[in-house]
């Protein structure tokens, strides 16, 4: 129901206009009358008109005010409507479009989760998303995790309060956490309110989710380097609980299965550059025995053992096969071009933003395929 308009009170005396760059006083002394045929200004010099001065100006309560300006004005007299924008235009109020969107239930952003924008695998996802949002006349804003759990949850719960009408949320899940309960009941209740929740590769929370063949990806992969002369490897990769590195593990072990070749050295690392770098260090220093080829379970594990082994006076292509996973752009331009499993990465945007915005089930997965890619750090082994 409308609220009263307030009862008229009696005219205060003007204020002593502002000297420039400077507020009115408080409580300025009663002055001389305006000259006949001007009208003393509505609000003070240099201000800008507040939705209470409009509220002011029509007669109507700020709630009044508020709802006839916003587009929520089914509850508000016609006459009230026509005097509240009146009195708008009048005093050239310039409402809070941010405000105003959350008071219809919503706004026109598309709230992106990440594990860490400067990796290309994240920002090439993005771009996708940014795409399809910019076709549908959508705003991204991005929110960097850092691969914390605890900070994806806190992101969530902020975002609710800010009520973008998607939220997607990229990246391998960390298994074993205290947070998955919790975020699955931030992300559901944010759902029932009204918006859309998508996922990108984290299979096991009910929410609609895009999905990459890591497993069937590394497996492929692992088979190609056996077709091309090579027997022998070395698999970096992250903790078993990081769901992605831990599938293409297994799966790159999975595609070696009844090869005859001896079972891979294994080196726990980080998911990052510095991480590849650090397990090809610690290969080099144990000394490389044997070993014909590294897996890394990403692109910039395997750029950053590449590094490595130079430095240790390994060739890549040549002393040592590299292999990654991703094919992110810098794949193509490291020397020498390093074989990877290519991931549709801009089209999982994409699709993810096409899903958000179809009114198919909201739990619906959409698997995208992975395609091996080999290149010159992994040339055919001379036949013995």
């Amino acid at each position: 129901m409308e609220d009263p308009p307030p009862t008229p009170a009696t005219p205060a005396t003007p204020a002593t206009p502002a000297f420039p760059g400077t507020s009115a006083p408080p409580a300025a002394p009663a002055g001389p009358a305006a000259p006949a045929g001007l009208t003393a200004p509505a609000a003070p010099t240099g201000s800008a008109a507040t939705l209470h001065d409009v509220a002011r100006e029509a007669g109507v309560s700020i709630a009044t005010a508020s709802r006839a300006l916003n587009g929520s004005a089914r509850n508000v007299r016609a006459e009230n409507v026509a005097r509240v924008r009146a009195a708008a235009a009048k005093l050239d109020y310039e409402p809070h479009l941010s405000a105003q969107a959350i008071a219809k239930g919503s706004t026109r952003t598309v709230a992106l989760v990440v594990r860490d924008v400067a990796d290309p695998y994240f920002s090439t996802i993005a771009a996708g998303v940014t795409q399809a949002a910019t076709e549908a006349g959508l705003i991204v804003t991005m929110a960097v995790a850092d691969g914390s759990p605890e900070r994806e949850l806190e992101i969530v719960r902020t975002l609710r309060g800010q009520r973008p009408r998607i939220i997607i949320v990229t990246g391998s899940r960390i298994e074993g956490t205290t947070t998955r309960d919790a975020l699955i009941e931030e992300l559901t209740q944010y759902r029932t309110a009204g918006g859309r929740v998508v996922l990108i590769s984290q299979r096991d929370l009910p929410f609609g989710t895009v999905t990459i063949d890591d497993r069937g990806g590394s497996a492929a992969l692992a088979r190609a380097l056996l077709a091309r002369g090579y027997r022998r490897f070395a698999v970096f990769h992250a903790a078993p609980s990081l769901r992605t590195s831990r599938d293409r593990h297994e799966g790159f072990l999975s595609g070696l299965d009844g090869s005859g070749a001896p079972a891979p050295l294994a080196f726990e690392t980080g998911f990052t550059r510095d991480g590849g770098h650090e397990a090809a260090r610690r290969l080099v220093g144990r000394g490389m025995g044997d070993v014909e080829a590294v897996f890394a379970v990403n692109d910039v594990m395997a750029i950053g053992a590449m590094t490595a082994f130079r430095e240790a006076g390994l060739i890549p292509g040549r002393d040592i096969g590299v292999a990654g996973f991703d094919d992110i752009a810098p794949a193509v331009d490291v020397l020498p071009a390093l074989t990877s499993v290519a991931v549709p990465l801009r089209e999982a945007g994409l699709t993810a933003m096409r899903l958000a915005l179809s009114t198919d089930d909201p739990t619906a997965h959409h698997p995208l395929p992975a395609q091996v890619t080999l290149r010159s750090s992994t040339p055919h082994r001379p036949t013995p």
